[in-house]
């Protein structure tokens, strides 16, 4: 997710895509976002590819990796934006989508993450966020599912460098109301939203230019909205793990000032494959440590309890964290957020904490 104040830096860096024609606006040639609506039936391969009506999109890859035997946790995220700028513009360089990426690893033996990221302007060979399937460019950086269903993955700088191939193992799981996730107390505040869990990971790392064969477990994320949070919310949080069992939990709580949750969800899907889909009352994040950057001062709670209601009675997945200093700071860009791999007794994941820095909007 990615807040307002991204979209300035970004045009005023004049890093931007061209103009994607056949997208709605009104007669000023203000863009006209598409909406969010119920009942709208997720088609794959079709819906793993972009989305450029809506106003933000994203593919969300996070994991957990062993690296010679050590635990190593990484996140790959590409991002889409469609601006306000208006659509009318015939130039090549009008800002009227944005993209960049996120890359990142969680290394122990390192103590905070390594982080890298990528802006680049579309066309040109250089960049694209393709419709129809899977198929994200950024330069070198890439993310694309292949005609046998393995997304292909790779995204680094001169610290580390990622080059995965991730199998599903599962079919999608679609969060909310068959892919309809509610962000808010109000039905437009919501996002078209799935999941591939416990993707089977193999690849390598490389570090200090030793290429390290690496194995693993991942997740995926894919979310489009043009609306999603509430004038209240200053942040959320997040978690989605791979349970040992073959379930996968998701949780999240969008925030206010004074941390209460504005709205709630997430989902639990057991090994026999049942869908449990939780509802604002039905999952809290309780809070029992908490951690202070020494670099931005913001406190984020990093050890959190997931209380949640199930058919099969009360449930409570205490996650920790792979180590403390996991904040990613994508300064000038993007905002300061902590997005760590955490561990629970039964699985593993990734948990992300935003607007505990600055508030976020959306």
């Amino acid at each position: 997710m990615i807040p307002r104040r991204v979209f300035a830096g970004l045009l005023g860096a004049g890093l931007i895509l061209p103009v994607m024609p056949g997208l709605a606006q009104d007669r000023a040639g203000a863009p006209v976002f598409a909406p969010v609506r119920p009942g709208r039936p997720l088609s794959f391969p079709a819906d793993h590819g972009a989305h450029p009506d809506f106003r933000t999109e994203w593919w969300y890859v996070t994991g957990w990796l062993q690296a010679q035997g050590q635990p190593i946790g990484f996140q790959i995220t590409f991002f889409r934006i469609r601006t306000g700028a208006d659509t009318r513009n015939p130039s090549a360089f009008a800002p009227t989508q944005v993209i960049f990426a996120h890359a990142a690893i969680s290394d122990p033996a390192v103590g905070r993450l390594l982080h890298a990221q990528r802006i680049a302007r579309a066309g040109f060979g250089l960049a694209q966020a393709k419709v129809g399937d899977m198929d994200l460019v950024l330069d070198d950086w890439r993310l694309r599912r292949t005609a046998s269903g393995v997304l292909q993955a790779s995204a680094g700088d001169q610290a580390f460098a990622l080059d995965l191939s991730l199998a599903p193992t599962q079919p999608p799981l679609l969060q909310g109301e068959q892919g309809f996730s509610r962000k808010g107390p109000r039905p437009d505040q919501s996002s078209y939203y799935y999941s591939l869990p416990h993707l089977k990971v193999s690849g390598a790392l490389t570090r200090e230019g030793r290429r390290i064969p690496v194995t693993g477990e991942a997740w995926m994320d894919q979310e489009w909205s043009s609306t999603l949070l509430d004038a209240r919310a200053v942040g959320w949080d997040w978690t989605g793990i791979n349970l040992d069992d073959g379930g996968a939990l998701t949780a999240f709580q969008v925030r206010d000032q004074q941390g209460q949750a504005v709205w709630a969800g997430g989902s639990l899907r057991g090994a026999d494959g049942r869908l449990t889909t939780f509802g604002p009352g039905d999952v809290r994040f309780v809070t029992r440590r908490q951690w202070t950057s020494p670099r931005t001062g913001a406190r984020y709670p990093i050890a959190r309890d997931i209380q949640a209601r199930t058919p099969a009675g009360p449930r409570v997945w205490r996650l920790e964290p792979l180590f403390d200093d996991q904040e990613l700071d994508s300064r000038p860009v993007g905002p300061v957020y902590w997005e760590g791999a955490v561990k629970t007794d039964s699985g593993r994941g990734y948990l992300e904490l935003t607007g505990y820095d600055t508030p976020l909007a959306l």
